[in-house]
């Protein structure tokens, strides 16, 4: 039992005996000794006379019993239940009571099924994925609307990529300017793939998604066969091993597991007569040489069957995708002669184990992008796969990503989108100040397992790390949820752990995962304290006198909490405005800044934060008119408020960036909305009447 004593504490004693040092202390160590954890006498009186107590040291106790006697065993050879079988009495003797019941009770079972568990022949289903058919969607560059359209076949261009360390990255420097490019691959099998075979899907998925990613994929896995072979029989027994990492739900079983197994069936039948295919409790074993596909049973061991191929000099490849819970990556395996890639979600209990024993190499695939997304969309209009026309469905399907992420399980779904949904929503809005230490991934390369209830809302992205190799960095899964979690996470901690927890992990405080929502940075006073000195001030005519900010004269009155604001077709009722409170809006295209606050000076100021990487951002009359509308809907009486209330903008960069030096200019766009007198009127008030500042920042202004 892996649970963590303040854990334990907080679900059933309320916190109470928790110690900061404890925080990673494992409840079999507290039960070894436990004064030495809680030497508060009294407390540990309590705790201990309580059921809760008595009911976890049982299970622990029993747990560590488990555990000394598969150790004994494993020193005496016995790591199988065969071998259980054949165990002299003074070995069976050691095991406790309990365990050796259950031994023997799981190889009574095991014989009773070795009458069931022949392989089933899969009649045309090997054909069907030998044979799949294809077609790509091509994108015209700068296309919109009609810039994407389906071709039979395959494309004549695909991606070229570029080795980088062990693995390869896709090559842009080579695409001829205005080419038709591939955006999408597509495949086709009559029977469907393995992901869906057994089931019991009332449909067969049939098409397999193929994008830059996923075709990444299979470029590295070549390039390690390929590099085996060339050195065959001097160094290595087997192909270099992969762990293959993705966010749960894009699509990694479906498209990266199917695109495989379709291009090793390809590959030269005289190097690899086999591929074995493994997903969640179900095996099938597909036959180069006889061309057949048999499935094996859940009690089957396909480790020995493998073996004995191995054994008599049969190559193949193994992919192993952990697609259900307890079905973690055997040690077993690979067998000598086979390569094997293990495709899982960011737990690293589906692989850990595995991947250190056999030095496995991480591949990280990202989500699809939103033109991947949209391709899908073509095709399926193409395909007469959906009801709506093109352009509206593409909208719904854009909008849902904006909400829960590029997570095609439930992006194409209706029902299974809004239950994504709202079970994210409830996560994040039932955090409490406990639960927020499991945010602490964000920006990191740690990889957490999946009941932290951070993973719902967090994605992984691939970044190179030391030689090259690929880690997957923890990023927000979608702008909306971002704005959910962060707001959450600033009404919950003190700012200055927000601060240091979500922004301040590494120096890439403006980075753009988290690039949005880096104003909350002005929560904190040490920040706030820390930037003052910093302010520049962009003039329009540097003989201007200087103006003091509203944050260097009154730096008392920085914002203390947050509020979202939701989309305008969502908001239902006018709010006051408050002071001290960080207005962060949900859109994400809300025009002129990023977040806004207000100071009670005299006259009253309204400050605007934009994080800016780029030396000059400029704006127009139109978007000024729009951010006063804006204001207008949300606030009530903003009308008469506004018109003694004075502006500032704050231009927020990373140190790194290209500083702006020059006033920031409000041009004249001749907006339909926006008449030529108003035009002039709001140029006119940019001018005289807001006031800009510019700030570098880093991650040592948190110090």
């Amino acid at each position: 039992m892996k649970i963590k004593l303040n854990d334990f504490l907080t679900m059933e004693f309320d916190g109470r005996g928790i110690l900061r040092a404890n925080r990673n202390v494992l409840l079999r160590d507290f039960i070894s000794d436990p004064t030495r954890y809680i030497p508060d006498a009294g407390v540990l009186g309590e705790i201990q006379a309580a059921d809760a107590y008595a009911r976890m040291e049982g299970t622990v106790r029993e747990e560590m019993g488990l555990e000394e006697d598969v150790r004994r065993l494993h020193e005496k050879g016995v790591d199988n239940l065969l071998k259980w079988s054949l165990a002299a009495e003074e070995v069976k003797a050691n095991v406790h009571g309990a365990n050796k019941q259950f031994l023997d009770a799981a190889f009574i079972e095991l014989m009773s099924s070795m009458t069931m568990s022949a392989p089933m022949k899969l009649e045309g289903c090997y054909e069907s994925v030998y044979n799949a058919r294809w077609h790509h969607v091509l994108e015209v560059p700068g296309g919109e609307g009609t810039g994407m359209y389906v071709r039979e076949g395959e494309a004549q261009q695909s991606w070229t990529y570029r080795a980088v360390g062990k693995t390869f990255e896709k090559n842009d420097g080579v695409q001829q300017s205005g080419a038709v490019r591939p955006r999408l691959m597509v495949l086709t099998s009559d029977r469907g793939w393995p992901y869906t075979w057994g089931q019991g899907l009332n449909e067969l998925i049939h098409d397999c998604y193929v994008n830059c990613e996923v075709d990444r994929v299979w470029q590295t896995v070549k390039g390690g066969l390929t590099e085996w072979f060339s050195s065959h029989g001097k160094n290595k027994i087997s192909p270099d091993p992969f762990v293959l990492i993705g966010t749960p739900g894009i699509g990694k079983s479906m498209a990266a597991g199917s695109y495989l197994l379709y291009q090793l069936l390809h590959y030269d039948a005289k190097r690899l007569q086999m591929v074995a295919y493994f997903i969640g409790n179900r095996k099938f074993l597909f036959d180069k040489t006889t061309k057949t596909v048999e499935k094996y049973s859940a009690a089957s061991s396909i480790v020995d069957i493998l073996d004995g191929f191995s054994g008599r000099g049969l190559k193949g490849y193994i992919i192993y995708d952990v697609a259900l819970k307890g079905h973690q990556t055997s040690t077993a395996l690979p067998c000598k002669g086979w390569g094997m890639i293990v495709v899982t979600p960011p737990d690293k209990n589906n692989y850990e184990s595995w991947a250190k024993l056999v030095r496995a190499k991480k591949i990280i695939i990202n989500c699809p992008d939103e033109s991947d997304v949209r391709a899908m969309c073509v095709w399926k209009e193409h395909n007469r796969q959906l009801e709506e026309e093109e352009a509206d469905y593409w909208k719904k399907v854009k909008d849902r990503m904006d909400k829960v992420g590029p997570l095609l399980r439930y992006i194409f779904d209706d029902s299974e989108y809004k239950s994504r949904l709202v079970s994210c929503e409830g996560k994040v809005k039932s955090m409490n100040l406990f639960a927020t230490h499991y945010y602490s991934i964000l920006g990191t390369n740690e990889v957490c397992d999946d009941s932290h209830i951070s993973h719902k809302v967090v994605k992984v992205v691939r970044v190179r790390g030391g030689s090259n190799l690929e880690l997957p960095l923890n990023a927000l899964m979608s702008p909306y949820l971002g704005n959910l979690v962060t707001c959450k996470l600033a009404e919950l901690m003190a700012p200055n752990n927000f601060i240091l927890l979500v922004l301040a992990i590494k120096d890439d405080l403006l980075s753009k995962p988290l690039e949005k929502h880096s104003v909350f940075t002005f929560f904190s006073g040490a920040f706030v304290s820390a930037i003052i000195p910093k302010l520049r001030e962009l003039k329009l005519q540097e003989d201007v006198p200087p103006h003091r900010c509203a944050l260097e004269s009154r730096p008392h009155e920085r914002p203390l909490k947050p509020c979202l604001l939701p989309l305008l077709e969502k908001f239902k009722k006018k709010i006051n405005i408050e002071y001290r409170v960080l207005y962060k809006p949900e859109a994400q295209n809300f025009p002129l800044v990023d977040a806004f606050f207000f100071v009670k000076s005299n006259p009253k100021t309204l400050v605007g934060l934009r994080m800016a990487t780029a030396g000059e951002h400029h704006t127009t009359t139109s978007t000024v008119r729009q951010f006063t509308e804006c204001l207008a809907a949300y606030f009530n009486g903003w009308e008469e408020l506004s018109r003694e209330m004075s502006w500032e903008m704050i231009y927020v960069q990373h140190e790194n960036s290209t500083p702006m030096n020059e006033w920031q200019r409000c041009d004249v766009d001749n907006s339909d909305n926006v008449s030529r007198a108003e035009n002039r009127e709001i140029a006119a008030f940019w001018e005289e009447e807001v006031r800009q500042y510019q700030v570098s920042v880093s991650s040592r202004d948190f110090k």
